[in-house]
């Protein structure tokens, strides 16, 4: 049996996401995890991770093209942002199936990309072919993607909250604003002044105004999933708390609809999708109810004047806002069941 299980390896594996796509990965009953690196940190993984103690004897190493093209079959690169580019043209000239947790593949054009990241892009070929990775958007295209983008945490919750609407009310929605939080966990592992325990806890602020990196994501596939370009206004926030995204969608309509129509829109919507759960009408997901798990789960409000959709959208940022996401891409690209290893 082992002989048939697809060999993965980890690309970045000290940091917090490829942490959450290791333990995913160590429970995987058809994956073989095979490799793991990281640019600064190498060791034996549970003197990096103490709670790996006795769940694995993977050493890490310092990343070595030549021994992840040896031994594995499918890579996750989580690697800060510019970094994938560097190593992804290597990997699929190799052959190899990539699942990129970074923002490196997200946008479409080199410019954008230069625009929000402030740095070039120097992989324009694979750029453009690279397949998003929102199975809820995107499944046929996972099935056959070498080089698979994994969306961002922000863009998850926000497009879940948001299609439904978007795709089915297009020309009624008079414009968006999404008011997002999350927790710290979500800024990744470097060290910084405004990430210190002492500055995040018992605090509450907003960041990036109007100069976030997700905003350009979550504008170009909205725009193409509906074929319009909404007036979108996304604000985020830092949660004092580890994990958990809560996005509040406001969807101002021209025209009043009612709450039965919103709600069984969105239930009809996702009816079929393993991971995107409605709650019922009147009942509000909470954060407590999708941490440690990869769900989205969905509240639906209107307003009394039947114009304003207040949609609620919850995710765990580093499952199904990173790898936990990552791994439903894997186990489509593999032809495995969407769920395995995640429920």
């Amino acid at each position: 049996m082992k002989n048939n299980m697809i060999r993965a390896g980890i690309v970045g594996v000290s940091g917090y996401s490829g942490l959450a796509v290791l333990e995913l990965l160590l429970k995987h009953p058809k994956i073989r995890l095979t490799y793991v690196s990281a640019h600064n940190t190498s060791g034996s993984l549970d003197e990096i991770w103490p709670q790996l103690a006795n769940r694995t004897k993977l050493i890490c190493e310092k990343f070595s093209l030549q021994n992840a093209i040896e031994q594995c079959d499918i890579i996750f690169l989580a690697v800060p942002h510019t970094s994938s580019m560097d190593i992804t043209p290597k990997l699929i000239a190799a052959g190899k199936r990539i699942i990129d947790l970074s923002g490196d593949y997200r946008l479409k054009h080199a410019n954008d990309y230069e625009q929000w990241y402030a740095h070039p892009h120097t992989d324009t070929i694979n750029l453009k072919n690279a397949i998003y990775g929102l199975p809820e958007m995107y499944r046929e295209k996972i099935k056959t993607a070498q080089l698979l983008s994994n969306p961002g945490c922000y863009p998850t919750a926000a497009l879940l909250g948001s299609l439904p609407a978007a795709i089915s009310m297009t020309d009624n929605i008079k414009n968006i604003i999404i008011d997002a939080k999350s927790g710290v966990s979500g800024a990744g592992k470097k060290m910084t002044a405004s990430l210190m325990f002492c500055e995040v806890n018992e605090n509450f602020k907003a960041y990036k105004v109007f100069n976030h990196q997700h905003s350009p994501e979550i504008d170009n596939y909205l725009a193409n999933a509906s074929g319009k370009n909404f007036d979108l206004t996304f604000i985020t926030h830092l949660l004092p708390i580890n994990k958990g995204i809560l996005e509040t969608i406001y969807i101002q309509l021209h025209t009043t609809t009612t709450i039965e129509n919103m709600h069984s829109l969105y239930t009809k919507f996702y009816k079929n999708e393993p991971f995107v759960r409605v709650r019922k009408l009147g009942v509000q997901p909470e954060l407590k109810d999708v941490v440690n798990t990869n769900f989205c789960d969905i509240g639906i409000a209107l307003n009394p004047a039947g114009n304003l959709i207040v949609v609620t959208s919850i995710i765990d940022n580093l499952i199904k806002g990173a790898a936990g996401q990552a791994v439903q891409n894997m186990n489509i690209m593999c032809g495995f069941a969407e769920t395995e290893g995640l429920l």
